[in-house]
């Protein structure tokens, strides 16, 4: 790291449990994260400003007026740009330092299995159970672990599945592919502008805590949240051997 840097990530390196080395971590990893909607937004700006080395962000959509009611990292003046270009010009104005390559594309598996192997960290900020399962199925393919977070009216949830660890559940072992339900969007369904703050924030700690060794992730629990009482709730994922994604493993 060089005066400026050290300057720029001093409160992290005051941090006994993230120091010189911890920072220097994040310097070097690189995060794929799924979406730059009302999750992905604070998610990707935390990651930049907190000094994540590379970024890729893949979204398809542009930005729409009715985005601006949650999703931060977008603006007035970028109505109608690519989500992914306008969230790399909103982490360039914060921090100049992550080098940001913004995917305007859907996330197929033929652009995560180029991506994954290179990354060290996946967040799934999508909105629909087709992409958080082809997320998922390709981070159990390449070995990532992935942070995976939802948001719907006022009601969020937040887990780590980390498939590196034979013991963890995939997010096909929680809600299997077989079993989705309906899919509910914030366009009919309405969504708590906060609400994705709380859970795109959630999400950064988590990939940063994965990156920089720090603390216990949410691996195999699932914190989900209620907006209408601001109460947490962690519950225990249990593994399935049965799995379609992941229970091939020797646990």
């Amino acid at each position: 790291m060089n005066d400026e840097q050290l300057l720029r990530y001093s409160r992290h390196i005051l941090l006994d449990e993230i120091g010189v080395e911890g920072q220097q971590r994040l310097l070097d990893a690189h995060a794929v994260i799924v979406g730059a909607g009302g999750l992905g937004s604070p998610a990707a700006l935390y990651l930049g400003s907190a000094g994540i080395g590379r970024l890729t962000i893949i979204d398809h959509d542009q930005v729409d007026a009715t985005n601006l009611q949650r999703q931060i990292a977008h603006n007035r003046e970028r109505i109608g740009m690519a989500k992914a270009k306008s969230a790399a010009e909103a982490i360039a104005a914060i921090n100049p330092d992550p080098v940001v390559d913004a995917r305007v594309q859907r996330a197929d598996d033929t652009l995560l299995d180029a991506l994954l192997p290179q990354a060290d960290v996946v967040l799934d900020c999508s909105d629909n159970f087709v992409t958080r399962h082809r997320v998922n199925a390709a981070c159990v393919r390449h070995g990532r672990p992935l942070v995976s977070g939802a948001a719907i009216r006022l009601d969020g949830q937040v887990s780590v599945y980390d498939t590196r660890r034979a013991d963890m559940p995939c997010y096909a072992c929680v809600f299997p592919p077989a079993d989705a339900p309906e899919e509910t969007r914030c366009a009919v369904m309405g969504v708590f502008a906060p609400l994705v703050g709380v859970i795109g924030t959630l999400m950064a700690a988590e990939a940063i805590k994965l990156v920089a060794d720090l603390g216990t992730p949410l691996t195999g629990r699932l914190l989900m949240f209620d907006a209408r009482s601001s109460q947490f709730t962690d519950i225990r994922l249990p593994r399935r051997p049965d799995c379609p994604v992941c229970g091939s493993r020797t646990a």
